[in-house]
């Protein structure tokens, strides 16, 4: 079985953090979102938390683009989704749009986005990866943008 990294250590670290979520499946979506948020109030009490709610998951990356290119640019940006596969190469086409834009914004802007935008086969699977604590992705996701905060900042000492 697969498991997540150990939880870093709490931070000190002033800035922002931005998290970007889809609205769609919202009953997942606010759950990531509550949870990432309570992960970073613990981990990262310094850092102030901004919340944009986009209508869906393909809109995501836009959104992310223009934090991450803003001259206020945040330390990290947590990309929040759950996208349910159907019986059409949809679901598959939107995920794979979203992954190569969320990784070429963190690259060119050089700003860690953590994409915890979910491809899954069920309401279940949603479930216990949002809704559940021990896959849950907006815990990890959380945990992952303070990682890369300090990883970022020690590139810079």
């Amino acid at each position: 079985m697969k498991s997540a990294p150990d939880s870093p250590s709490p931070t000190d670290r002033s800035g922002s953090v931005a998290i970007v979520a889809s609205r769609y499946n919202a009953r997942f979506t606010d759950a990531l979102v509550e949870s990432a948020s309570a992960t970073l109030a613990k981990l990262a009490p310094e850092l102030a938390v901004r919340v944009v709610r986009v209508p869906g998951a393909f809109e995501i990356p836009i959104v992310v683009e223009a934090l991450a290119s803003s001259e206020d640019q945040p330390l990290a940006i947590l990309a929040l989704g759950v996208i349910i596969r159907g019986s059409t190469a949809h679901a598959d086409l939107i995920a794979e749009s979203i992954t190569l834009s969320l990784q070429d914004t963190g690259v060119s802007h050089l700003v860690p986005v953590i994409h915890e935008v979910l491809l899954v086969e069920s309401a279940e699977q949603a479930e216990a990866r949002t809704l559940g604590d021990e896959l849950n992705r907006g815990r990890e996701a959380a945990e992952a943008a303070v990682a890369m905060i300090e990883v970022m900042a020690s590139l810079e000492s």
